[in-house]
């Protein structure tokens, strides 16, 4: 746990971070209402979403370089003000164009994750920092509970724009207790920020993500779509030549092929394709009339509330994981948090007919969101060297970004590619979706199992010296037509 010193530090990172996770789910049960009110399609309020996923995927990693080059302080007001700001045009927005611009300026919040956890390993003491990182991977984790359980009951007594006045106030006060209290971190790394790195890194996660998030509209086999698939594929080549041959590059490969990070990334990869996939569809299936041979037909307040044992066990859970890690280690935590993820869809592509069973089967995906989270954060933070840490933590919240994008999409495949005659996906749709998450879940168990041994929060002896040769290896190795 923080100290004294550093618990006002650890208030405003937990603060920060919390409220830019539940701005990402916070808007998603409000959708129906805010194509309403501003008077636009569904096809085209979808980008309200959309804009959010692909301006954080960009920055996060791109930031976090950043604040790891020039001051992660520095950075971490910047963006704070930036969210203000793009909370505030939310607020404001007269019309669906300007909403979806205020997602973008939103989504640069996404590199406040890198630089808080930046933060704890510059700024608190080795006791504090595995259990302070579980601590706000917690916070980030229960974040996103918060905006779908919160959503409904905020819209019904005020407004959807009440959304975006709320996190205002919150973040501005934030940003002021950071300007004046948070010290700024003493480590820097060396370098630059390689442009031509973000650039590419930009574009194929654009290119990646955009098809992934509207194939549904556009449909899989069209123009677009396999044209922009095309695109990614392209463009990661040619990023990833970018990166090994530059001197400074932007995510540095090498850090990215140790032990600890590639296998924490595949997991995080995996999880997150089931976890996004439960949080965008457990709401529709339980809101879907029982006509359909299915659901409850609850409102959004009341299936925000059967989502809430999940809010409840992933905080709790998340905690408990920084008292769990010296004793077991984050490899059995994040090993123990994916399979209880696979058993959570099991039970629900079993049993979902009550509406108790779905709030027990949320409650263990919970728990298991809660340990993944913490126990990710602390296995990518203590594999790598201190001037990485922002890019290498960003990356990995990309990549669980990524898996959720695919996750979310296959699902969507599944569950809507057969409806019935009232346009109301068929039960067995769910059912199929459930199942496919059960098993990408096991798939992150297993891979979990891959993951170097760590012991509060120290690497193993060959790990930490693959991460110290990151730092030490002569500038030739990374100097034009070195390898990656």
């Amino acid at each position: 746990m923080p100290t004294k010193s550093t618990r006002l530090t650890f208030a405003v990172l937990a603060t920060g971070a919390g409220v830019f996770s539940m701005l990402q789910s916070l808007i998603a049960p409000a959708l129906p209402t805010v194509q309403h009110a501003l008077n636009t399609s569904q096809s085209t309020v979808t980008w309200v979403m959309t804009a959010y996923l692909l301006s954080a995927s960009v920055f996060t990693p791109i930031l976090g370089r950043v604040g790891d080059l020039i001051g992660k302080k520095r950075t971490l007001v910047a963006v704070l003000v930036t969210v203000t700001l793009g909370c505030l045009l939310a607020a404001l927005a007269p019309n669906i164009g300007v909403l979806i611009v205020a997602r973008v300026v939103q989504g640069i919040g996404g590199a406040l994750f890198p630089l808080s956890f930046g933060i704890i390993r510059d700024e608190f003491t080795p006791a504090e920092v595995g259990p302070s990182i579980s601590n706000l991977s917690a916070v980030i984790a229960a974040g996103g509970g918060v905006g779908l359980v919160a959503a409904g009951p905020i819209v019904s007594a005020l407004d959807y724009r009440w959304l975006f006045w709320l996190p205002v106030g919150v973040v501005a006060v934030t940003t002021l207790i950071a300007l004046r209290y948070v010290p700024e971190s003493p480590s820097r790394a060396e370098g630059r920020v390689s442009w031509l790195g973000a650039v590419l890194l930009s574009g194929w996660l654009v290119a990646l993500l955009l098809p992934l998030s509207q194939a549904g509209q556009w449909g899989w086999g069209s123009a677009r779509v396999i044209g922009l698939f095309a695109a990614a594929v392209l463009l990661f080549a040619l990023w990833l030549l970018a990166e090994a041959r530059s001197r400074t590059p932007l995510i540095d490969l090498r850090v990215m092929r140790l032990p600890a990070v590639w296998t924490t990334n595949t997991t995080a990869l995996l999880f997150g394709a089931g976890m996004y996939a439960i949080w965008s569809f457990l709401p529709g299936f339980v809101q879907t009339p029982s006509s359909a041979g299915y659901g409850f037909g609850a409102s959004v307040t009341a299936a925000g509330l059967l989502m809430l044992p999940m809010l409840l066990a992933m905080f709790c859970s998340g905690v408990l994981s920084g008292r769990l890690e010296p004793v077991l280690g984050a490899k059995k935590l994040l090993t123990t948090g994916a399979a209880l993820g696979a058993v959570a869809c099991g039970f629900l592509a079993l049993w979902h007919d009550q509406q108790w069973q779905v709030a027990f089967a949320a409650g263990i995906f919970g728990l298991g969101i809660g340990l993944a989270f913490a126990s990710m954060a602390n296995l990518i933070v203590g594999s790598v060297p201190p001037g990485q840490t922002g890019a290498a933590t960003g990356m990995n919240a990309n990549i669980r970004t990524i898996g959720g994008s695919i996750g979310a999409a296959v699902t969507s495949v599944l569950v809507t590619g057969r409806l019935q005659s009232s346009g109301l996906p068929y039960g067995s749709g769910y059912t199929h979706g459930f199942t496919l998450l059960a098993l990408l879940c096991l798939a992150a168990a297993l891979a979990a199992l891959l993951v170097p041994v760590q012991r509060a929060g120290r690497l193993s002896a060959s790990a930490r010296a693959d991460a110290d040769s990151v730092l030490t290896e002569p500038e030739a190795a990374v100097a034009p037509g070195a390898g990656s």
